[in-house]
């Protein structure tokens, strides 16, 4: 009995090696003595079997022609253009950003600048009115009185009050001014002609 299971476990391995020996390993050195005197004939064996694979679905997914290396090439440099496109546009919308953030800041500074502007031109503008409505004043009083209140003025008053008057009323009040007054008021009359 031990010698029938001996020569069935045989029978059993049987099967499995004479399918080895008989289909697989002729099949592998016919398929290598093809590829080799194809070789030797001048034919592209590998451009071939790509090509063929390629035509067949479930190789196809496995095997990459040149062409799909050339494609997926070129799918890299645009893609890696695209993404230094996308970092240089990045970087120009920071740079908006901040530019924007300036101009907000000197159209802020203009706003402020021009009220202080206008504040300044309206406050000279009523200085300038107080000295007509003074100097109209100062003109019909007599000119030892009118010389008497610019003498004690600040020197760069009386000249604003006293420009604006006539040349005569300007001569009669800078006659019976102070010497020294009446002096300093011509100096600056001078300057600025």
């Amino acid at each position: 009995m031990a010698k029938e299971r001996i020569a069935d476990e045989k029978e059993k391995m049987n099967p499995f090696l004479w399918f080895l020996f008989a289909i697989v390993i002729p099949i592998i050195i016919a398929a290598t003595l093809t590829v080799i005197v194809f070789a030797i004939a001048g034919v592209n064996v590998m451009d071939w079997a790509k090509n063929t694979g390629n035509n067949i679905p479930v190789l196809s997914s496995l095997i990459t022609t040149t062409e799909e290396e050339a494609a997926m090439e070129k799918k890299e440099d645009i893609q890696t253009t695209l993404d230094a496109k996308d970092t240089e546009i990045k970087k120009l919308q920071d740079e908006k950003v901040n530019l924007e953030g300036t101009i907000e800041k000197l159209e802020t500074e203009i706003v402020k600048l021009e009220s202080e502007l206008e504040s300044v031109i309206s406050s000279k503008m009523d200085s300038e009115q107080s000295i007509k409505q003074i100097t109209s004043s100062l003109s019909e009083m007599e000119s030892e009185q009118a010389a008497g209140i610019l003498e004690q003025l600040d020197v760069d008053v009386a000249f604003a009050i006293i420009k604006e008057m006539s040349t005569e009323n300007r001569g009669l009040i800078l006659g019976n001014m102070n010497p020294s007054a009446a002096a300093e008021i011509t100096k600056l009359f001078i300057n600025v002609e």
